[in-house]
């Protein structure tokens, strides 16, 4: 989770550049395509499948758009080039579109591609570490962003304590060295270098399967494009759905996908892109839950309200914030993918 402070007369004033020009009564079959841009979270990667299938495949196209899929990185804040106006939309959680409505910022959460945050708890098997249950007071490497998100969650529903939290530092070697110790991963990225570079096949615990309801890999947009480009927004919601709904399935349309993937980002290997490909389907985390019956991208109130309640409990959120103002489900829920 990024955490963000800004001025809210700038992001105001900022957020009037958007890039998109509306063409009334335009058909999907005209020759002026609407610019629209994205911004993923991370270097390009299977996680970000979907997106790059409906570019190489031509189904942004299709819908009359000219997508800008734009690669994040680790000198990159994407929440702050959005309230800047450097971009139409992002990728982001249920966390950034929250603290959106505490700093009362015109931006919000209008689809949520994974159902289910990828952040697990890994350790090694054998320690007696087989479920959430047994890790209270074990030392478990943890990251500055998880102390803030996902740790207040497993306090209070497993007891857990600040004591047992040691530096994570995106390094696999304190983990390697030590069979007691337990580490913060990503389901699709630590566990498959663990077992490849150091040889063991860890226990991977789905943080998300212990109750943690936090929506990621999320579009996220102003206000100002939401009411003013709602028929953009809607084509690229469904050109994107559309998009992860053929990824997911694996089919000939993936090479071109992954193409895009490796060009972008070099250490994107062919191995790291099937694997992350098989723990996504095999953990659910595009396809389960209210996505099996309302289609990709799907977010409900009572899920919001219960994530809310959740954080508000652990002290993560204060207790008065409307929460109905941190997301929109106009663009979805309509059957895509299913």
């Amino acid at each position: 989770m990024t955490t963000f402070r800004i001025d809210r007369r700038a992001a105001l004033g900022l957020i009037g550049g958007a890039t998109l020009v509306p063409v009334a009564g335009r058909s999907a079959r005209a020759q002026t395509l609407d610019k629209v841009s994205y911004l993923t979270n991370w270097r390009a990667q299977a996680e970000h499948g979907g997106f790059y299938y409906a570019l190489a495949n031509g189904i942004y196209k299709k819908y009359g758009l000219d997508a800008d899929i734009r690669m994040g990185g680790p000198q990159q804040n994407p929440s702050q080039l959005l309230l800047g106006g450097q971009v139409d939309m992002i990728m982001s959680n249920s966390f950034e579109a929250i603290r959106y409505v505490e700093q009362s910022l015109p931006f919000l959460c209008i689809a949520s591609i994974f159902q289910k945050d990828p952040q697990v708890i890994i350790c090694h098997p054998g320690q007696g570490n087989d479920d959430f249950t047994k890790l209270k007071g074990k030392p478990i490497l943890v990251g500055g962003a998880g102390r803030t998100s996902y740790w207040p969650f497993l306090k209070a529903k497993f007891g857990y304590s600040d004591e047992q939290i040691r530096p994570y530092t995106f390094n696999m070697a304190p983990f390697l060295a030590d069979k007691g110790v337990c580490q913060q991963g990503f389901l699709s990225s630590e566990p498959f270098a663990i077992e490849k570079e150091g040889g063991v096949k860890p226990l991977v615990h789905l943080i998300a399967d212990a109750g943690f309801d936090n929506y990621n890999t999320t579009i996220n947009i102003s206000r100002k494009m939401m009411t003013e480009k709602k028929d953009v927004v809607q084509r690229f919601v469904n050109a994107t759905l559309e998009g992860w709904a053929a990824y997911m399935k694996g089919g000939e349309g993936n090479a071109a996908a992954n193409a895009l993937i490796k060009a972008a980002n070099p250490d994107m290997t062919d191995d790291k892109i099937a694997y992350a490909l098989k723990v996504m389907t095999e953990r659910g985390i595009v396809l389960s839950g209210d996505a099996l019956k309302l289609g990709l991208g799907a977010m409900t109130d009572v899920r919001w309200k219960n994530f809310y309640d959740q954080m508000a409990a652990t002290g993560v959120f204060p207790a008065n914030i409307d929460v109905s103002k941190a997301y929109n489900l106009d663009f979805i829920n309509k059957g895509v993918g299913i």
